[in-house]
């Protein structure tokens, strides 16, 4: 790999972009190194300034489910560009793309589309305490909901405890409202509602993504639908990575619970920016101009961003790979296993449907604790190896591997040949 025009990039945008980024998430800052800087992508692939082309298990976090460029998307991004960039007025794409979702989202009659996923998440925190006339917010350690103040919230240790900023310029105020749970243990939330009488909700990533890959265990989700009902509180999903991911609609379904608030993005925009929240109509129906909880956006409901919506639904449908990504999941996951095992490396592998994450660590991975003891260090050797091996992936241990619909046979082939050269990597350590 030679990445000399990235480093030129990279000095040339430390200039004016803070830390030469837009998101600290490409910064590399927990593998080392300067950061790639991408020039396009196409299928399967992305490929950087400097002409080095990567299998991509990134995707752009997510949004890219059938791989860069999709031809039909394009063609109807192309065709809604033809009719202008934004109104500031209701246009048909956000009627469609709110019919199609809602039809997929049980107990989802309305929605309100938005610009982003945090967006999407501190609406339907109001949205629930306006609902309920509660104010306080439950949320699990290792779940990220965007950069709300509310929930950058670090937790310390106990099931009770006292909620502290995550980030600089997030006053205590902000997060005296938020409790910290952790996850697969409803019994910390259970102690949380003995405590306080005030709790408006709990928000969740149905299947977490921002620690990593960490699945709900013996039922967690469903003990806690029923639990937090029974406080009358509002469940609230946060699907905004994992929504369409392993099932055409959400992961509540699989999971057999359903959630009172939604929060979406990603895969619904088709790589455009989105965001959205949507319940049932009388929690909804709060919202402005039927309600009193405001909130507006001059580009919400973009006719752009609808349409790429629309279309990616479209070919995902007719496309129903999610067999075929349980598939290729599993295929990873044992070449993980298998390379680690021979050569004597500790690893855990977490996968639900198109999403993945090896952790570098002993045991199993089924909350933060657990996840925050994986070795990044070894992360980082791995990470490493895979780049220079063509393969793209999280510059963390702790985002999920995204798969697309656009993998091919020799792409997945590649790849395992890359981990094993990478586990050698590893294993040196």
């Amino acid at each position: 790999m030679k990445p000399k025009r990235s480093e030129k990039m990279f000095k040339r945008a430390s200039k004016n972009l803070v830390g030469a980024v837009n998101s600290p998430a490409r910064a590399f800052g927990a593998v080392g190194g300067k950061p790639l800087f991408i020039k396009q992508a196409k299928g399967s692939k992305i490929t950087d300034v400097d002409g080095n082309e990567y299998i991509d298990f990134v995707l752009s976090y997510g949004p890219m489910i059938l791989g860069h460029g999709h031809l039909y998307v394009q063609r109807q991004v192309r065709k809604a560009l033809k009719h202008g960039y934004s109104f500031g007025a209701t246009s048909a794409p956000e009627i469609k793309l709110a019919k199609m979702i809602c039809g997929v989202f049980p107990g989802m009659e309305k929605i309100r589309f938005v610009n982003s996923g945090t967006e999407a998440v501190l609406s339907a925190l109001r949205l629930a305490r306006a609902y309920t006339g509660k104010t306080k917010i439950i949320k699990f350690s290792g779940c990220y909901h965007g950069h709300v103040d509310a929930l950058l919230v670090a937790a310390g240790s106990g099931l009770a405890t006292l909620s502290l900023p995550g980030s600089a310029g997030v006053p205590e105020s902000s997060v005296q409202g938020t409790l910290i749970a952790h996850y697969n243990d409803l019994d910390s939330v259970k102690a949380h509602f003995e405590t306080h009488d005030d709790i408006a909700g709990v928000i969740i990533e149905p299947i977490a993504g921002n620690m990593g890959v960490v699945v709900p265990q013996d039922n967690f989700m469903k003990d806690l639908q029923s639990y937090v009902s029974s406080q009358s509180a509002l469940l609230i999903a946060d699907e905004v990575m994992s929504g369409f991911r392993a099932h055409y609609g959400g992961t509540q379904e699989l999971l057999g619970v359903q959630a009172d608030i939604t929060c979406l993005g990603k895969v619904i925009g088709g790589g455009f920016p989105v965001g959205a929240y949507g319940a049932r109509a009388e929690i909804m129906d709060k919202v402005a101009p039927l309600g009193d909880v405001y909130q507006a956006g001059t580009f919400s409901g973009n006719p752009i961003s609808m349409s790429a919506g629309i279309a990616t639904l479209r070919a995902l449908k007719r496309q129903n790979p999610f067999d075929t990504f349980n598939e290729t999941a599993k295929t990873l996951e044992d070449a993980l296993k298998q390379s680690a095992r021979r050569y004597k490396v500790d690893i855990a592998i977490n996968r639900y449907g198109s999403m993945i994450t090896p952790f570098f660590t002993k045991g199993s991975v089924s909350n933060f604790q657990h996840a925050q003891a994986a070795d990044t260090q070894r992360y980082a050797r791995f990470f490493w190896a895979m780049i220079n091996n063509g393969i793209f992936l999280p510059p963390s241990q702790f985002e999920a591997w995204f798969l697309s619909s656009a993998l091919t046979k020799t792409d997945i082939a590649k790849t395992i040949n890359a981990i094993d050269i990478a586990m050698q990597e590893v294993a040196r350590i």
